[in-house]
């Protein structure tokens, strides 16, 4: 798998993805994160654009209760294509609108 852009949680995604190997489902997280890293707009798996107060975001099922939200960026970085925040990842669009703050790389 070639990475061509930069994958960042935000700190309340990092929470979700230990939530989720709780619960049995960080391996099927862990392959959307590297499915997002090669392009975040690969289908399939689908992924569905959002809108209203979340328009600029897209998210894809983890499974029937659980979505991974995500947003694309430029990325300064000339290395990557673009960078992916993954903003939450284990609730059905509770609370989520596009963040400004980044979380940790994670690639």
């Amino acid at each position: 798998m070639a990475v061509v852009y930069e994958v960042y949680l935000t700190p309340k995604a990092r929470k979700d993805l230990i939530d989720l190997d709780s619960a049995g489902y960080g391996q099927k997280a862990t392959a959307l994160l590297n499915i997002l890293a090669e392009n975040p707009f690969q289908n399939p798996p689908t992924y569905e654009k959002l809108s209203g107060k979340k328009k600029g975001t897209y998210s894809r099922r983890i499974n029937a209760e659980h979505r991974l939200v995500y947003e694309v960026r430029p990325s300064e970085d000339e290395n990557f294509q673009g960078m992916v925040v993954v903003i939450r990842m284990r609730t059905h669009y509770k609370g989520i609108i596009p963040v400004i703050i980044f979380g940790s790389l994670i690639f």
